[in-house]
């Protein structure tokens, strides 16, 4: 009887955290002004106009509306040809690594400190096939067990001001 009590409240519970978390997709246009004034340092690296716009389009389309968060789906959200944003994410070539310095260095700037840890964690997640980069029969904790699936390290730094995610890897 105590167990299914204790079940009853904490599904009730999960229940009234998730409801907090979900936001009109209005609020999202609110920060749209902010995100591209965010984003100015990260696509000073990039050398052409259309790569810029391509950038900003794919971050406004992770945090839109969008019922699945890919290049298609967001290319017309946004009323645009999915070929060149598919294209951009996908085939060009352009460095990562400046994008990398420019948040390593924001990370530095606003919460660093001379107590602050690097964290890693590693995490699974499986995948059907054998396509994607990575995928082999490995442990995959959230299943429980050695299944298909690929394997992300992800490098994080933490201080007593705040965290942040800094990097990852397949």
């Amino acid at each position: 009887m105590e167990a299914k009590f204790l079940e009853r409240e904490f599904q009730a519970r999960k229940a009234a955290v998730l409801a907090e978390c979900e936001l009109a997709p209005q609020v999202f246009e609110d920060v749209v002004p902010r995100l591209e004034q965010f984003m100015e340092p990260f696509v000073e690296s990039l050398v052409r106009k259309e790569q810029v716009g391509h950038a900003l389009t794919f971050v406004r389309g992770l945090v839109s509306d969008v019922e699945h968060r890919n290049t298609e789906s967001i290319a017309y959200r946004f009323g645009q040809d999915r070929m060149p944003l598919q294209w951009f994410i996908g085939v060009s070539k352009w460095d990562d690594q400046p994008l990398r310095k420019e948040l390593s260095r924001q990370i530095a700037r606003d919460l660093g400190d001379s107590e602050g840890v690097l964290v890693f964690d590693p995490s699974a997640f499986p995948k059907s096939g054998r396509a994607s980069v990575g995928v082999a029969r490995q442990w995959c904790g959230r299943l429980g067990k050695i299944e298909n699936c690929q394997v992300a390290v992800y490098l994080g730094y933490v201080s007593c001001h705040e965290h942040a995610l800094v990097d990852m890897r397949l």
